[in-house]
């Protein structure tokens, strides 16, 4: 009778209750096929990620060309010769970072290295902010820039995995300002196939993909309608 009391009472502050867990084998197992299909399938994954940040290409006859030269690229330069020759576009546009007497010294004259090397021609220089979010700030400043040269349609030429971003943000500033916004993208020594070979490829393309939903879910959204 005080047995059966005492277990009436515990119930009120303990319970047994059984637990069914994996054995390490089964884990192990687990682990093993994960990482199986990841590698089966890392050709499709991998080059999915790569065309992700890629945007259309679309190249038309168009007003001007504009280089995207945060990163100054001579392959860059080299396509828009190539589109000029081609008789796409007759203006060459090229946003360099500017301080208080206009475009900065040392940008100025990479651009015009550049585009010597190129066989460009003869360029524009775009002065642009060097204010966060820079790409945002410095489509902006490329708007107000073709606005008043009334230019009604622009080439964006970019670097192949950041071409995506380029024609967001830029559909979003130029677009919504009635300028048509083209895209050619431009690949360097890595393609959507191959850029997992070399960790610089693989710090790229992530770094890349990280901006892009940066800009793609907080930037645009939150931060430019405030600008447009």
């Amino acid at each position: 009778m005080q047995n059966s009391s005492l277990r009436l009472w515990r119930r009120h502050f303990f319970y047994r209750a059984e637990r069914l867990r994996t054995t390490w084998k089964f884990r192990f197992g687990i682990a093993a096929v994960v990482i199986l299909l990841t590698w089966a399938t890392s050709r499709w994954w991998t080059a999915a990620i790569a065309d992700s940040l890629i945007c259309e290409r679309d190249v038309a006859s168009a007003d001007a060309i504009l280089i995207e030269n945060f990163d100054p690229d001579y392959l860059l330069f080299e396509r828009a010769a190539a589109l000029r020759q081609r008789a796409l576009a007759s203006r060459v546009l090229v946003p360099v970072p500017a301080d208080a007497f206009g475009p900065n010294t040392v940008a100025r004259a990479i651009a015009q290295t550049m585009a010597e090397i190129g066989r460009v021609g003869a360029i524009e220089l775009v002065p642009i902010r060097e204010v966060e979010p820079i790409s945002l700030n410095a489509a902006l400043d490329v708007r107000d820039f073709v606005m008043r040269r009334q230019i009604r349609s622009v080439i964006v030429v970019a670097p192949l995995f950041r071409s995506r971003r380029s024609a967001l943000v830029y559909g979003a500033t130029l677009g919504r300002a009635g300028i048509s916004v083209r895209c050619e993208p431009v690949a360097e020594n890595r393609s959507p196939e191959s850029w997992t070979s070399t960790s610089h490829g693989v710090q790229n393309v992530l770094e890349q993909w990280l901006k892009l939903q940066y800009y793609r879910f907080y930037v645009l959204p939150f931060r430019a309608p405030d600008r447009l």
